[in-house]
């Protein structure tokens, strides 16, 4: 089939097009997964579970979304809530910037538009957190509004339906753009969108695709010329690898921890004292030396507890935690310090790396979890 699109087999020819979509649309009337959030049309859910979604994997998010619907169930609920549960409430999906984000827009929703969110690009597009991918996908499946979905699953597909091999994904959206608002149902746009991000996670998978499956195999070009898991060029990515200490220090039974700025990275969100190991210091003198840093105090005495390492979107973070005896008082500011039972920590949001000690203090200390029962001073 001659092409008139750019790296494409399809032609110009409307029905061409036709026959693509529709056979997208109805491979995913008969593949598709039934997931919590393809049960409503609300733009709210919508807009939560695409938020959710990004760079984070659907059976991860399915969990989220449920509790998530269960805390705020509306925008309203969301946006009177407070800054702390909703961070908390977001816990374990990263990107923190994207749960405030939420919270301010709902409160603009609520406030602008009387609880319901607008049905036009310009309105939708400024509110915090929309860029272009969240408003196209919010119009079209909400409201079914002819507006294309550019996903990393739908790039994909796209490289690969036209062949796109010498430029990376970002550099060929124009390309691609071109392509899906060619072949863009006016009928059912949302449908197509949630059948091509379908068709992309699927089967059109980043390594091993399923291409004696996939439904539009006739074309693809990349496929024709067998260089489909060649495309798109992988990402160069460098990870920077770093330790960290952090102390749990006790009065009674009670433990410290602390808020972090309200800008930068993990904005808002809770910790225990400690950071970063500089090169050439041993963990234990990285730990007095954070600790005299941020707290005033000396160390007298530090017991290993655990070792946790978690990835993060520029780097990877071992964590070590020490249980921690102190010469003198800690300097602490109340709008920034807390002494909690460890069965109140759970109710603070943490960063991934530190919400695994809170999880490993909650299972070490039952009794004290439940009862609050002391184990004595540290101070």
């Amino acid at each position: 089939m001659k092409s008139d699109m750019p790296g494409g087999r399809l032609t110009n020819r409307p029905s061409a097009r036709a026959g693509f979509s529709r056979t997208v649309l109805e491979w995913y009337r008969r593949h598709h997964r039934r997931l919590p959030w393809r049960a409503t049309r609300d733009p709210y859910g919508i807009w939560i579970s695409e938020i959710m979604l990004q760079q984070t994997t659907v059976s991860a998010v399915i969990p989220h979304y449920e509790k998530w619907m269960e805390i705020f169930p509306d925008v309203r609920s969301l946006a009177r809530s407070s800054a702390q549960k909703v961070l908390k409430a977001w816990q374990g999906l990263g990107y923190y910037q994207r749960a405030r984000n939420l919270h301010q827009t709902a409160r603009i929703v609520v406030r602008d538009f009387g609880g319901r969110f607008p049905s036009d690009h310009e309105s939708l597009s400024v509110l915090p957190g929309f860029g272009p991918y969240t408003t196209a996908a919010v119009l079209s499946l909400a409201f079914d509004l002819p507006y294309p979905v550019l996903d990393a699953n739908v790039r994909r597909t796209a490289m690969r339906i036209l062949a796109i091999e010498d430029e990376s994904g970002r550099r060929a959206e124009k390309t691609v753009m071109a392509f899906l608002e060619d072949v863009l149902p006016q009928d059912n746009p949302g449908l197509f969108n949630q059948a091509m991000m379908e068709l992309g996670s699927l089967v059109c998978r980043p390594t091993s695709p399923f291409c004696l499956l996939c439904p539009v195999a006739d074309h693809c070009l990349a496929f024709d010329r067998g260089i489909q898991e060649t495309i798109p060029p992988p990402e160069k990515r460098s990870w920077q690898r770093i330790d960290t200490v952090v102390a749990v220090i006790r009065d009674g039974d009670k433990i410290l921890i602390q808020k972090r700025p309200a800008k930068g990275l993990f904005a808002g969100l809770w910790e225990f004292p400690g950071g970063k190991r500089e090169k050439g210091e041993t963990l234990e003198r990285a730990l007095a030396r954070e600790l005299r840093e941020e707290l005033g105090v000396n160390l007298l005495e530090a017991r290993f507890l655990l070792k946790v390492s978690h990835s993060y979107t520029q780097f990877q973070a071992t964590l070590h935690a020490y249980e921690v005896w102190l010469e003198n008082q800690p300097r602490l500011r109340r709008d920034r310090h807390r002494w909690l039972t460890p069965g109140r920590l759970g109710h603070y949001p943490f960063h991934s790396g530190s919400a695994k000690i809170v999880r490993y203090l909650e299972k070490l200390e039952p009794e004290t979890a439940k009862s609050g029962k002391p184990r004595g001073r540290q101070l």
